[in-house]
């Protein structure tokens, strides 16, 4: 999509509001990677889903700056929650800034640790699971939370398309490339689930549990 476009597109959907805003400039200027956050574009979509699947809880595996979760956040309705997981504990002052700041911030549950020790610990269903972790682990993830998630619930996997690196063999020391790939031929091999990838961004894998 070329800058243009994509601007076009920006101005022509819902702002993301001074408080997602003022969290978009400090990652910029101070996070190593802040590319990684989730964005305008993907965070109204994230929030549009939640309004039409209206989840009573959702599971977030990677929360990096909370970004995304913020989104989701908004559309949640009073007496539901989203439980968040961020392996890097250097990452939690900077979440709990912008989520304190949040009036939604009771409907968020952050969690510090490691997401396949600290999902076997959340005994509850998930009506949505959005995976946006370690992509080396993305296989994982999905085997832990299946089981978490009713008939009907969706998972939503981030970075599917990795930079269109799926399009060709990887380097064998490429793990993040190979976990992405292998992912992808796993869904497309689950008869369980309905799935489709929305190449927005980085790719949106949108996936139903039959």
């Amino acid at each position: 999509m070329s800058e243009a476009l994509n601007e076009y597109i920006l101005n022509h959907m819902d702002e993301e509001g001074e408080l997602l805003a003022a969290l978009n400039r400090d990652a910029n200027v101070n996070l190593l990677r802040p590319r990684m956050l989730s964005g305008h574009l993907q965070g109204r979509i994230l929030k549009m889903f939640c309004h039409m699947l209206r989840p009573k809880r959702i599971l977030e595996i990677g929360t990096y700056t909370g970004y995304a979760t913020l989104c989701m956040a908004e559309a949640l309705e009073k007496d539901a929650e989203i439980h968040t997981i961020e392996i890097n504990d250097e990452m939690e002052d900077f979440i709990m800034k912008y989520v304190s700041r949040s009036p939604y911030a009771d409907r968020i549950k952050l969690h510090i640790g490691d997401a396949l020790e600290v999902i076997p610990s959340l005994d509850m269903w998930f009506d949505l699971v959005f995976i946006d972790g370690d992509k080396r682990l993305y296989t994982q993830y999905y085997d832990i939370v299946f089981d978490k998630v009713p008939s009907g619930g969706i998972i939503l996997a981030d970075n599917t398309l990795w930079d269109g690196k799926v399009l060709t063999p990887p380097h064998r020391s490429d793990l993040q490339t190979i976990g992405i790939m292998d992912f992808n031929n796993r869904i497309k091999a689950d008869h369980r689930v309905e799935k489709v990838i929305l190449p927005l961004r980085d790719g949106l894998s949108i996936i139903r549990k039959k």
